[in-house]
């Protein structure tokens, strides 16, 4: 049991907080700019998307390409080992969704 509650820790440290959750549903899509993940992310900051994509890439879970040209091109990837968080992050939509309809329920009569 120990062992087991060691993996969900690291998993939770790993991709732990919403910022990184977004990047990688953002990244399932397929490749994707620094600009264009900025966008889709609304009001992330720039230092803060900065931070969590070098943390993701020091994870293994993105890969950071560079091209040299100017001005600089540099696209974001997710690894093999990201790509298969998309079970989870649908796990975690599912339940999600499952958590809405059921409170929603619950506050109804509430509202009433």
């Amino acid at each position: 049991m120990e062992m087991s509650q060691n993996l969900v820790e690291m998993a939770l440290k790993t991709m732990g907080d919403r910022w990184k959750v977004m990047i990688i549903q953002e990244l399932m899509e397929g490749t994707k700019r620094f600009g264009e993940l900025k966008k889709e992310l609304g009001n992330i900051t720039q230092k803060v998307l900065t931070s969590n994509l070098r943390a993701l890439e020091e994870k293994g879970i993105l890969i950071r390409t560079v091209y040299a040209q100017i001005p600089p091109h540099v696209e974001y990837t997710l690894t093999n080992i990201g790509y298969s968080l998309k079970p989870v992050l649908d796990s975690m939509r599912a339940w999600a969704e499952d958590y809405y309809e059921q409170n929603m329920k619950n506050l109804l009569p509430q509202l009433g």
